[in-house]
């Protein structure tokens, strides 16, 4: 996931998921319509159990197209259930924390909001990758802050490690991103209740990537 140098889509599951099996479905359409580089487990606040039995569902449907599965919050349940990596916010487990628990091999991501400081000490601390958002209004998750898009910008210019954009991106307003200088879109809502439907999301998802890298590129010729 982090080798790739352009920039590619990071889906987060919806915060519920009533019917594993229709979901399963419906994840499988959708990553079979476009280039998918992860799939982010998020269900906040669910027993263990109930994460543990969508790592079951979705693990094969994710690997068997070479989408990695990481796990949100939970370094402990992640290496438990063999995930790719864990996501871990700033009141989580700390990223070193995270990697004693899940290994060298794992990928570590890092929410940094709007803070290159954040996000500098989460480089240091071994991260795989930064998180900034969000960057337009969202009704997934309540976001504290609004990062603008020259914050990619600099962090492209200044670190190695890849930058993930988050926060309300549709394939509407997803362009401008890319061509700032995001390494990932990671995108749930945008995905999950496009109108027409998930697969046609991931579509016009990657269109606006290419629209976006073609943009940077122009920028940096």
């Amino acid at each position: 996931m982090t080798s790739t140098p352009d920039c590619r889509l990071y889906l987060i599951t919806p915060p519920v998921l009533d019917d594993l099996a229709a979901f399963g479905r419906t994840l499988a359409q959708a990553l079979d319509a476009g280039d998918v580089a992860a799939l982010q487990i998020r269900l906040k606040d669910a027993p263990d159990e109930v994460i543990a039995a969508a790592v079951d569902v979705l693990t094969p449907i994710a690997h068997s197209r070479d989408v990695a599965v990481i796990l949100n919050d939970r370094p402990d349940l992640a290496a438990a259930l063999a995930c790719d990596g864990v996501h871990v916010g700033q009141d989580d487990p700390p990223c070193r924390e995270a990697r004693k628990i899940m290994g060298k091999n794992a990928m570590i991501g890092v929410t940094c909001h709007d803070s290159r400081h954040l996000a500098m000490e989460a480089a240091e601390a071994g991260a795989d990758y930064v998180a900034f958002g969000a960057f337009f209004p969202t009704t997934t998750k309540e976001a504290p802050t609004r990062a603008e898009p020259d914050l990619l910008t600099i962090w492209q210019e200044s670190m190695e490690i890849p930058c993930v954009a988050i926060g309300g991106i549709t394939a509407e307003n997803a362009e401008g991103l890319v061509a700032a200088g995001a390494d990932f879109l990671a995108v749930s809502a945008g995905v999950w209740a496009h109108p027409g439907g998930p697969a046609a999301a991931v579509r016009d998802l990657n269109a606006a990537i290419a629209r976006g890298l073609a943009a940077r590129a122009q920028t940096q010729a």
